[in-house]
């Protein structure tokens, strides 16, 4: 296995930024995942998914209703609508699982060495309608917390868990 890095420099980039800085080692798609997540999926339907939507993004979302983390997006007919960290609304019922695909161009649009969160990467693909949707039924676990490993660990450790 070969592992290429790239690192911020003297101040941290926001994950937007990271990958905006690290563009040249992307190739043209790849998939972004949330550091601090457990996540039970099949990647490479998520990745098939991705090629059929035809779209420069992808987000997998889950319908969370408020119950694991503030649910940030209004998912319905098959397409993202809104997402927005910020600003929930009521017909948000769904949340970003923390496993997407781009298209290394969207990149291109974005000042370099900047700070820049996924978010507005995300933000600004739905507002042309180029973000594609791919709905998850397993939850996520959350661990970045001792809390949120603890948990997952239990559930591993008793073969609770089920698969994607």
């Amino acid at each position: 296995m070969k592992i290429d890095y790239s690192f911020d420099g003297p101040r941290l980039l926001g994950t937007g930024g990271a990958l905006i800085h690290a563009r040249a080692l992307l190739g043209d798609a790849f998939y972004v995942l949330y550091g601090d997540s457990y996540l039970p999926i099949d990647y490479q339907a998520v990745g098939r998914a991705f090629l059929l939507a035809d779209r420069p993004g992808l987000m997998t979302v889950f319908e969370n209703n408020g119950r694991f983390d503030t649910s940030n997006v209004w998912y319905a007919d098959g397409r993202i609508r809104i997402y927005d960290k910020r600003n929930p609304l009521p017909q948000m019922r769904h949340i970003d699982y923390g496993l997407g695909l781009l298209r290394s161009r969207v990149l291109d649009s974005w000042p370099r060495d900047e700070v820049v969160d996924l978010a507005a990467i995300y933000g600004g693909l739905v507002e042309h309608n180029a973000l594609a949707g791919y709905e998850v039924r397993q939850r996520f676990y959350e661990i970045g917390s001792p809390a949120g490993l603890g948990e997952l660990d239990a559930l591993l450790r008793a073969g609770r868990l089920p698969s994607s």
